[in-house]
């Protein structure tokens, strides 16, 4: 796979869009001390490689009524089934996140619920009898300390 080439202005770039997506690009240029024309070449680079996606805003579950979030390990009947089971999961719109890890679960998934009945219900009804689950195990999650984007370095090589 071909590395994505950063330069230190790229990172600027990233810096400032991570930190406020919204920001105006004129506004982002007169920041950085360039041209209009060079943050929308950058921009469109940056997202022509795929390394920018969407801009997007972050909803707050709790002011939403979400008073529960978990993360659901999900143990297969076969490894081989968790593209079918991935695709059932993300018909559920409480899902948020679904990733594919090592062990003896092989899906791990974060839902956010009304409470703790409405994430049972999640669980028996709608997960578990997805074809090819075998299993589940809920931990419950208190509160979210910190949520950032990966940091973006220069490559050293």
């Amino acid at each position: 796979m071909k590395k994505n080439q950063l330069d230190p202005f790229d990172i600027r770039i990233i810096n400032e869009l991570t930190s406020d997506a919204r920001i105006p690009l004129i506004q982002l240029a007169k920041k950085l001390k360039v041209s209009n024309t060079l943050i929308h070449q950058r921009i469109k680079k940056l997202k022509d490689q795929g390394i920018l996606t969407t801009a997007s805003f972050r909803l707050d579950p709790w002011k939403l009524g979400y008073q529960t979030c978990a993360f659901t390990q999900i143990m297969l009947t076969d490894s081989k089934m968790h593209i079918k089971v991935e695709r059932e999961l993300e018909k559920i719109p409480q899902i948020v996140e679904c990733v594919n890890i090592a062990g003896r679960y092989a899906i791990l998934v974060k839902i956010f619920a009304k409470n703790n009945r409405h994430l049972r219900d999640i669980i028996y009804e709608k997960i578990q009898p997805i074809k090819g689950v075998e299993g589940t195990n809920t931990t419950i999650s208190f509160e979210t300390a910190f949520s950032r984007n990966i940091p973006v370095v220069l490559d050293e090589e």
